[in-house]
């Protein structure tokens, strides 16, 4: 019971439509007073849509949400609040039960708000996203097989079975198949096996390690919705791929970094997880077919470690990362990371990382991708973009239209980064000219 609550739908199912149906009901039915009060009610309603929406769009302003608010949340925010006034002055109405109805439309007020701004920004798709937890069950790990040919032609040798899923498979890398940390107390991570990695002579296959942005966890729905898309298309291939956690809290930045006070998150997303794959996965076992990125937060990370890790990661895609970790909050992250040396912080950026490795780069790809209306995170994209070219990267690039920094922009970037890597990765031809 626990677990289906944690994994529930809240975006792309009715949860929001009927807390939002208790709420209509909820507020006819305490409206429905004698004449005197009505009038209370009213102004307690107004006023709190007034202020709801207001205050929306002073905290923008003020940039407390870190970017503009999606879509409608500024209107989803002013109906909440106007419901929870209303509610707030009816408590003190008798009788007990319009009480009772009246607590109850503040509460479904709240939850009205917190999954229509959640579906606004359609980044965590259940309650164990939104707290951080992973709620994943694990699975029996698929045994190792031998290489069949190169795999750089693998999307010629490859046929799959009759029997092979339509669809690939989630679960958590917990318990005795958790990944080994060294010095960084990682949440569990998530793994995707695509459909032909299900099948009973599965081939080996490339390897994507992935992170979600902060706050965040490791949560695998949208990757594997994109993965499964691409993998419908092209006979049940898709990378392995594992969703790894860069925070280790949801509420934390560590930059991407070792240190003292978070620990050695590098060295888990740089040693620790390709050893694991290389030991447990049936991957491919060469580098080259192996992918570091990540969404926000996670994309700086991926740039930062692709740029510094050449010989472990041979390709990387950065969904609407910041320009460099820790960008949002630098002085915070001198002092906690690295212990206020400024100079030690601007050589872990990336820009100082690709300078430092110029040359280093051939046949590596890496691909950006950015909403078109993210004004925040955008240009650091294309400023990263055209550093990891000058540096010798093979750099591809997509702007999002009419998307900001949002669920959409996710999906949609890597839609077009896992299709992009396709051919560098065996999985697709090489496109024609």
């Amino acid at each position: 019971m626990i677990q289906w609550l944690l994994t529930l739908e809240l975006i792309n199912s009715p949860v929001r439509w009927v807390i939002w149906s208790l709420v209509v009901v909820l507020a006819v039915v305490v409206f429905v007073v004698p004449p005197r009060r009505i009038r209370r009610l009213l102004i307690a309603a107004v006023a709190g849509g007034i202020i709801g929406y207001g205050g929306a769009l002073l905290l923008e302003a003020a940039d407390v949400f870190q970017g503009p608010l999606p879509g409608h949340a500024a209107l989803w925010i002013a109906a909440g609040i106007s419901a929870i006034a209303m509610g707030a002055v009816a408590i003190g109405l008798r009788p007990w039960w319009r009480r009772i109805l009246a607590l109850l439309l503040v509460v479904t007020g709240a939850l009205g708000i917190g999954a229509s701004v959640n579906a606004e920004y359609g980044l965590t798709g259940n309650l164990a996203a939104i707290l951080g937890i992973q709620a994943l069950d694990s699975a029996p790990l698929p045994q190792a097989t031998a290489v069949r040919s190169d795999p750089a032609t693998l999307y010629e040798t490859w046929k799959p079975p009759a029997d092979m899923p339509s669809k690939g498979r989630v679960s958590a890398l917990s318990g005795e198949q958790k990944i080994p940390a060294t010095g960084f107390v990682a949440r569990d991570a998530a793994l995707y096996l695509p459909p032909a990695a299900l099948v009973a002579d599965p081939p080996q296959l490339p390897l994507l390690v992935f992170m979600m942005g902060q706050p965040g966890t490791p949560d695998p729905t949208v990757l594997a919705k994109s993965l499964d898309a691409f993998a419908a298309a092209h006979d049940g291939l898709a990378p392995i791929a594992i969703v790894a956690d860069q925070l280790g809290s949801v509420n934390v930045d560590p930059a991407c970094a070792d240190s003292t006070k978070y620990g050695k998150v590098s060295t888990y997303l740089n040693v620790d997880v390709p050893a694991y794959a290389e030991k447990h996965l049936n991957i491919i076992q060469d580098p080259a077919y192996w992918v570091i990125g990540g969404y926000s937060n996670g994309g700086a990370c991926a740039l930062t470690y692709g740029a510094a890790n050449p010989q472990t990661w041979g390709n990387l895609m950065d969904i609407s990362g910041n320009e460099y970790p820790g960008s949002e909050h630098v002085d915070k992250t001198v002092t906690e990371v690295f212990g206020g040396d400024r100079a030690a912080f601007d050589a872990a950026s990336p820009a100082s990382l690709l300078a430092a490795h110029a040359g280093a780069y051939a046949g590596h790809v890496a691909v950006f991708t950015h909403g078109g209306q993210d004004a925040q995170f955008g240009p650091g994209q294309v400023k990263n973009a055209q550093r990891a070219q000058a540096a010798g990267f093979t750099v591809l690039t997509e702007t999002i239209p009419g998307e900001g920094h949002t669920g959409p922009v996710l999906q949609k970037g890597l839609d077009y980064a896992i299709g992009a890597l396709a051919p560098r990765l065996g999985l697709a031809a090489p496109a024609a000219g």
